[in-house]
């Protein structure tokens, strides 16, 4: 391989929360062969963001090294939805479902992987070909006490919460991905550590060498404190505009701006500690957040991109410019005027005239790029105006009969 197995430890360890077991990973990494490196997706919810991405960078770290990766769409496993962490039974997809979300899926990760290095593989490729006594077998190598270890199967039945019978196949079908793929390491979220495990069980019961596990952390949102998620619109998506991606990293506070660039960037960890030692020593995090989020949007787009995005945001930002494509919106009314905070609702600028107010009164509402502090203004009817939320929210709004 192209770097010493302490050093590709090292990278693999990085950010990550933790690692089974190093001493055979270790052993693995001697033979100067390449891996095979597992990571599964369930095609439940193909837009991907960056809280996604952590696994996926880990991935192309080690293709980095030389690994070869199989991007593992659990097509037949989504059809039974993944029960981990969740508190009831989750409905089951069609297979039309799932191959959509699947394509969806192939069309980004290319974003961050290398293809050449890369096998998008589905697991009902082999899954389909068992049959029931396959499956029977499959079940025989695990009993329920085992599967009721799991915390979240275990605090469901204690509250007397339904599990069905088809949730104990998950764990164990997941497993057997690795067994058909011979895989040598496969990676996942902290939420996954049980079903990694079971993997490693089944390759041993196969008689194959067993798997090693790496976990990776899940990524806060934009506030700082939920995980990344679409339903809590606190998430980068890797297909937003190269303005969006720039404009929401350099919104991340300075604190966790770190942990993103731990998770995140493909910088080494010699030049992320010259950066923290550079900001302890006066010099601003914002030209981190700068150097950090052209990284970004050149990953998912490109250098130009990135530069169009950093002379944006310090226009827009910077000298109080308004951005291009400000949305347009008209808005019909009998009234001859109508109030601002119901404007703002009626553009999805918020979510509520009572958030209106409330941002009114913060002072993070601005009108023709004037602050708002008067919470009963009106619009008067054929007028337009520019309506500003915060930093990144604007409508172009014309009130006419």
């Amino acid at each position: 391989m192209n770097k010493p197995t302490t050093e590709q430890l090292d990278i693999i360890k990085r950010g990550s929360h933790e690692l089974l077991v190093e001493k055979e990973l270790e052993s693995k990494l001697n033979k100067d062969q390449p891996l095979r490196i597992k990571a599964g997706f369930d095609p439940t919810a193909p837009d991907l963001h960056l809280g996604h991405a952590v696994l996926l960078h880990k991935m192309r770290q080690l293709q980095d090294m030389g690994h070869h990766v199989f991007f593992l769409i659990g097509d037949f496993t989504g059809m039974i939805g993944d029960p981990s962490g969740k508190n009831a039974t989750r409905p089951p997809l069609t297979r039309e479902q799932v191959v959509e979300n699947a394509k969806s899926y192939t069309d980004q990760v290319f974003k961050i992987l290398k293809q050449a290095q890369t096998e998008v593989v589905f697991n009902s490729t082999w899954m389909d070909k068992m049959n029931a006594a396959d499956l029977i077998k499959l079940a025989a190598t695990h009993t329920v006490a085992r599967m009721l270890e799991r915390d979240d199967f275990d605090k469901r039945y204690r509250s007397n919460q339904a599990i069905a019978i088809h949730e104990f196949l998950y764990p164990l079908i997941q497993g057997y991905d690795s067994v058909a793929l011979k895989a040598d390491i496969e990676l996942g979220g902290t939420d996954q550590k049980f079903n990694l495990l079971m993997g490693r069980e089944l390759q041993k019961h196969s008689g194959q060498s067993p798997q090693c596990i790496l976990t990776m952390p899940l990524l806060e949102g934009l506030d700082g404190i939920n995980k990344m998620s679409k339903s809590l619109n606190n998430y980068i998506g890797i297909t937003e505009s190269p303005k969006e991606i720039f404009g929401k990293l350099m919104s991340v506070s300075d604190e966790l701006m770190w942990r993103y660039i731990e998770l995140l960037s493909f910088e080494s960890s010699t030049t992320i500690q010259h950066w923290k030692q550079a900001v302890e020593e006066g010099r601003n995090p914002r030209d981190i957040k700068v150097k950090f989020a052209q990284e970004m949007v050149t990953r998912f787009h490109s250098a130009h991109d990135a530069d169009d995005a950093l002379t944006d945001f310090e226009a827009r930002f910077k000298r109080g410019a308004l951005p291009d494509d400000i949305p347009e919106t008209i808005i019909q009314t009998q009234e001859s005027a109508l109030p601002l905070t119901q404007l703002l609702k009626q553009t999805g600028l918020t979510t509520s005239t009572s958030e209106a107010i409330r941002l009114i009164k913060q002072g993070g509402i601005k009108l023709d790029n004037e602050k708002i502090e008067d919470k009963a203004i009106q619009i008067t009817q054929g007028k337009t105006v520019i309506i500003q939320v915060g930093k990144r929210k604007f409508a172009k709004v014309t009130i006419t009969k």
